[in-house]
């Protein structure tokens, strides 16, 4: 009878993970993180930062912009998924230096800053394409898929050129709408939740007081001056 190596799945094992390692160059991750660290100016996000002297440190935008961009790249659409993304994903970790926003961090950020994502976004890609990056991973935005050829595509007229780049803003500009309204669609679920719960905890309060009132309402009413009949107030038990 044959003999094999025994082994055991439950067990642990920890292993060191360099951030900077994670992202390798010749990819999409690479290029962006590049970019938006030594390319691209960022004073229109951080305009938005007004605790020079006061309030809590806020997360520097090029940590926020690095991970939604790569997400959207991913398909990831959602401010809860990137924040979960951030916490599972080692080139999330890695993009963000393991900051872990948390995902109303990144609803506010997106909501603010929608137009400006998007032209940034358009740039990005524009770059990686041109670096042949598009083709080779093969995402798609939003439906609209940037195929490998597309730089020779573009090599047009500029007005064909104008014409792609609209094509893409749109594109992107969708997916950004699409973010904004999941994140709206996930805070009006919360509070439903909620109220739920809230009703589930007060309903049986407001049941087992409701038999006092009808012999409350036979009971004399108790007269102030001048005479008046006063208010009862009444209390669901605790």
């Amino acid at each position: 009878m044959a003999r094999y190596r025994e082994y055991c799945s439950v067990q642990t094992k920890l292993l060191p993970v360099s951030f900077d390692r994670q992202i390798l160059p010749g990819t999409f991750e690479y290029t962006l993180n590049h970019l938006i660290d030594h390319e691209f100016d960022l004073s229109a996000f951080e305009a938005r930062d007004s605790n020079d002297e006061t309030g809590a440190p806020a997360y520097d935008p090029a940590i926020l912009l690095k991970i939604i961009l790569y997400a959207y790249s991913r398909g990831v659409v959602s401010s809860r998924e990137i924040e979960r993304c951030c916490r599972e994903n080692v080139v999330m970790m890695a993009l963000s230096a393991d900051t872990q926003p948390h995902f109303t961090t990144i609803a506010e950020f997106v909501s603010a800053s929608s137009e400006a994502i998007t032209r940034l976004f358009r740039d990005v890609l524009l770059v990686c394409d041109a670096a042949g990056l598009i083709g080779r991973e093969m995402f798609a935005i939003d439906g609209c898929t940037l195929p490998s050829n597309a730089s020779r595509e573009w090599s047009g007229t500029r007005a064909e050129f104008a014409k792609k780049v609209q094509k893409m803003e749109r594109a992107i500009r969708a997916v950004v709408d699409r973010h904004r309204q999941l994140d709206r669609e996930a805070r009006e679920t919360d509070r439903g939740s909620r109220s739920d719960v809230r009703w589930r905890r007060c309903a049986p309060r407001c049941a087992s007081s409701s038999g006092s009132w009808p012999r409350m309402r036979t009971r004399r009413a108790r007269r102030g001056n001048p005479g008046r009949a006063m208010a009862r107030t009444t209390t669901a038990p605790r």
